[in-house]
């Protein structure tokens, strides 16, 4: 005991090491103090009018932000309950919603519609539930409406990374397009700003580099200084693409080492992905690029069905999309149809796998 005492934690002590999930490339550990942990969950839970009273289900891992954050630190801080699941499974986590009152719960889009076709088809309940916010990848409307249709909750969009926390989130009063047409507004202590490729900031609606000022910015990358991406205004690359609408609200487009770039143009990823979302075969999909030796790159869809009874043609999505009024020139010139995509452990796809393992498919093929 008198050597723990010894070693007490100022508020700007490194206090947590937390690697990055790997989905576009080689985690890092993230290194952070008290005060950037605290700043960003106390306006986090503000937004989202938790309090002492609210019961938090939390089946993302401690090894990941989003589960240290707001399933371990944000409860002690509320001094609200916690149930931890160590491996999801939908029944376990409606059994645990409904036998403890669980009020929140914060997961990536795989987990909401988990549940939303789990309570649907067993004619469960999960009454206690309020709110759940879902971040990670852009969530597709339809989802949003089936959520509030089948389990009555509030589904609220943010974005975030293990560098500062959550960013941006929709309002607990925003109507429900904001949750699935938006990434949610700043949270307080956040300034936000699109800019082009020399740094100047670009016009609402226009799609450029997101930089982000915050007191909840990370103490840099441990043994890695060179790529802490920020400036000496505190401005941190995100090293995602974005825009910002008329109101504030930010709509993530896609990570820049995801873009693809197609004969000089750019592809709208998380735009055709989010499509795809809503067709009624596809459970999971990831666009990706594939190398050409005339136009550079072409866009794969690689798609996880449903039931392994179904079937999808590259014909059938490109009349999907042609139907939803996407661009012809935007749509996927090729389909993979795999039973397995891989993620991370809180279930965000690893694209550099993706584009690693198809490049390997490719060559074999040839």
């Amino acid at each position: 005991v008198n050597m723990l005492d010894a070693f007490e934690a100022a508020p700007d002590d490194i206090t947590q090491l937390i690697f990055t999930s790997g989905t576009t490339g080689e985690p890092k550990g993230v290194m952070h103090t008290a005060n950037t942990l605290f700043a960003n969950i106390i306006p986090y839970a503000e937004r989202l009018n938790l309090n002492e009273n609210d019961v938090i289900l939390m089946a993302s891992p401690m090894a990941h932000q989003t589960g240290f954050m707001y399933g371990l630190m944000m409860p002690i801080e509320l001094k609200a309950k916690v149930i931890l699941q160590d491996v999801w499974d939908v029944k376990t986590g409606i059994s645990l919603i409904n036998e403890y009152g669980v009020t929140f719960t914060m997961a990536s889009t795989p987990f909401l519609n988990d549940l939303s076709i789990a309570v649907t088809e067993q004619h469960d309940s999960v009454a206690s539930l309020k709110t759940f916010l879902c971040a990670g990848a852009p969530i597709p409307g339809p989802l949003v409406q089936k959520a509030r249709q089948n389990l009555g909750v509030k589904v609220i969009s943010a974005w975030g990374m293990t560098e500062c926390g959550a960013v941006t989130m929709t309002h607990i009063s925003d109507d429900d397009e904001r949750s699935y047409n938006t990434d949610g507004i700043a949270l307080p202590g956040v300034d936000i700003k699109v800019v082009d490729r020399n740094g100047i900031e670009k016009a609402r609606n226009e799609s450029g580099r997101l930089m982000i000022r915050t007191c909840s910015n990370f103490g840099g990358y441990l043994k890695r200084p060179h790529l802490n991406d920020t400036d000496t205004d505190d401005w941190f690359d995100t090293g995602d693409i974005a825009y910002q609408d008329d109101q504030g609200y930010i709509r993530i487009c896609g990570r820049k080492k995801d873009v693809i770039i197609r004969g000089g143009e750019n592809i709208p990823v998380a735009e055709i992905e989010s499509l795809l979302y809503q067709h009624p075969n596809i459970a999971v999909v990831a666009l990706v690029a594939y190398e050409d030796e005339r136009l550079g790159e072409r866009a794969c869809a690689i798609v996880k069905l449903k039931n392994a009874d179904q079937t999808l043609t590259l014909a059938e999505i490109s009349d999907f999309l042609k139907k939803h009024d996407l661009a012809v020139q935007y749509i996927p010139e090729r389909l993979e149809i795999w039973d397995e995509i891989p993620t991370t452990p809180s279930g965000k796809i690893q694209k550099f796998k993706l584009r690693e393992l198809l490049k390997t498919h490719l060559a074999i093929a040839q």
